[in-house]
């Protein structure tokens, strides 16, 4: 690395665009800050040698001048940005209905464009690999780019020395000449301190300054936003954070999904209310709606804690934890997790009692089996002695290209296969056939018997979010420490102003790195009696 040996004697790193004690600035290294050919000086960085202008041979180096440019991060967030938008175009996958494939459900829904939605893998953007590197890279560029700004600037800031070189002074926007005996320095200093100014002097030349912790507004702002990041990507650790779904049929006690085998919960009963389509009030909107809207709607549940040892295959043991009630708004909470009333599913198929009869005598009859739709039988033995075989079960049914598919494991509705076998002759060929709501297909057409629906149990089912979150407290610390950051730059100004004594009177200058309107009122108040004439903005006189 090249030093540079100012006239002053200092030694600067390469890279300084003014001189680190005097101030005068570097010729070479002007186009830096965008000095070059300027009447007044860009202080950006106060002219501090920045690693990113300092170094380019390795690897390393080219890593960091790629991260520490403001452009590439700006682009970062733009990408980003769009990303996120078109995220929001389409459903994500877990608001699509319960139950659904992703793999058609986009392609059914939206045609093509739902389909390249799917393969790009917007359906999951904010869980997917390359959204978290976006925001990863992001985190990244601003920590790179505030450590190559924040670090040389806080040095130069702390060694700031009160005698400046004469083109530092003359180069300043804020800057006057006074050529006068009769100069008062002491009653200019104590000037500069009523109106809260730190002075410092050395060989009769003063510094005075104030306010210079708002420069660091925009790096407690990165402070900010890299804990909010953090907290952003802390919700994929499975320990911090929880947001799953589960559905939950009336008497069914299942375990809650997130809660790794922890909790269980019962739901005891679901209550629905509609609105009174009988009100004047609410039948305009109901006719729109083409169908009752819910008033409210809430699941009466029991919580409980496994209190043994995971086993494959083993019922577990359970403790009540507690009984409550959850409604739109008005979650359960139990230890760290939250359960929302989210959804709901009216007259889901529960149970369906068939009977074997005659192809052509519906009032005969070999006997008759019920099918639990949750966990239904693979064989049903009759009393006259026939078996009836579940070839097939399709929870779901639907026909996809003349073939019968299920689009869900949920029995909305419920399709058989079902294989009879008269009494003795188990080895022999069955009689197939199928069964569902509103058909029933002879499979050979020359079948004997006839396997028809007899009855039907229904139940509500409740859907629940699960959640748990211990990433709000980042979120919420990186959100607060960003609005300090806006305050601390926002409302306070750096303020510096230089005076030194000269043969045959007095400089003065200052600067500020925003209003500098109210820079040149306050000298003007400290000059007030000095015998200093005010200094001019050289700026407004060259416009």
């Amino acid at each position: 690395m090249n030093e540079i040996t100012c006239e002053c004697g200092h030694v600067n790193p390469e890279g300084t665009v003014l001189c680190e004690s005097c101030g005068k600035p570097v010729e070479d290294n002007q186009h830096l800050n965008g000095n070059e050919n300027q009447t007044l000086l860009n202080m950006r960085y106060d002219g501090s040698a920045r690693r990113s202008q300092t170094y380019n041979r390795t690897f390393i180096d080219k890593v960091w001048n790629f991260f520490s440019s403001v452009k590439v991060g700006v682009w970062l967030i733009v990408i980003t940005l769009i990303a996120s938008a078109i995220g929001t175009l389409l459903p994500q996958e877990m608001y699509i209905p319960p139950g659904s494939d992703a793999s058609t459900h986009y392609r059914d829904q939206y045609g093509l464009i739902g389909q390249i939605y799917y393969q790009l893998g917007f359906h999951n953007l904010f869980s997917s690999w390359w959204y978290m590197l976006l925001l990863a890279l992001i985190g990244i560029s601003i920590i790179i780019a505030s450590l190559d700004r924040f670090i040389p600037l806080y040095k130069t800031l702390k060694t700031q020395k009160p005698k400046r070189h004469d083109q530092f002074m003359k180069k300043q926007r804020i800057f006057g000449k006074t050529e006068s005996d009769s100069i008062d320095m002491h009653l200019m200093k104590e000037n500069l301190k009523k109106n809260r100014y730190k002075v410092t002097e050395e060989d009769g030349s003063l510094f005075a300054e104030k306010n210079r912790f708002s420069r660091w507004g925009p790096y407690v702002n990165h402070i900010g936003l890299i804990v909010f990041l953090l907290g952003t990507l802390l919700r994929f650790v499975p320990a911090l954070y929880v947001d799953e779904f589960v559905w939950v049929r009336e008497g069914e006690t299942k375990m809650i999904t997130g809660t790794e085998g922890q909790y269980y919960i019962k739901n005891e009963d679901f209550i629905l209310e509609n609105y009174d389509e009988n009100d004047e009030r609410f039948q305009e909107a109901i006719m729109r709606n083409g169908q009752p809207v819910p008033k409210t709607y809430q699941t009466n549940a029991v919580i409980y804690e496994r209190t043994d040892d995971i086993v494959v295959g083993k019922d577990p043991e359970l403790k009540e934890v507690k009984e409550a009630e959850a409604r739109v708004n008005h979650p359960i909470k139990f230890e760290n997790y939250t359960l929302y009333q989210a959804s709901y599913q009216q007259n889901e198929f529960n149970e369906m009692t068939f009977k074997l009869h005659d192809m052509d005598d519906e009032d005969s009859s070999y006997g008759e089996f019920t099918i639990d739709l949750d966990d239904p039988e693979t064989e049903y033995e009759l009393d006259s002695g026939h078996v009836v075989v579940l070839g097939s079960y399709f929870p779901e049914y639907e026909l996809d290209d003349g073939e019968p598919v299920s689009v869900s494991k949920y029995p909305r509705n419920p399709a058989f296969v079902f294989n009879v076998y008269p009494p003795g002759e188990s080895d022999g060929e069955p009689e197939v056939s199928f069964a569902g709501i509103g058909a029933n297909v002879d499979g050979s057409g020359e079948n004997e018997f006839k396997v028809g629906l007899v009855d039907f149990d229904v139940r509500d089912v409740t859907g629940l979010t699960v959640r748990k979150d211990y990433t709000l407290p980042f979120i919420a610390l990186g959100g607060a420490i960003f609005m300090i950051g806006v305050i601390q730059g926002m409302y306070w100004n750096h303020r510096r102003i230089w005076v030194k004594p000269k043969d045959n009177g007095v400089w003065i200058a200052g600067h500020t790195n925003k209003n500098w309107v109210a820079l040149k009122r306050e000298i003007e108040k400290s000059t007030k009696g000095t015998g200093i004439e005010t200094p001019v903005d050289q700026q407004e006189l060259k416009d």
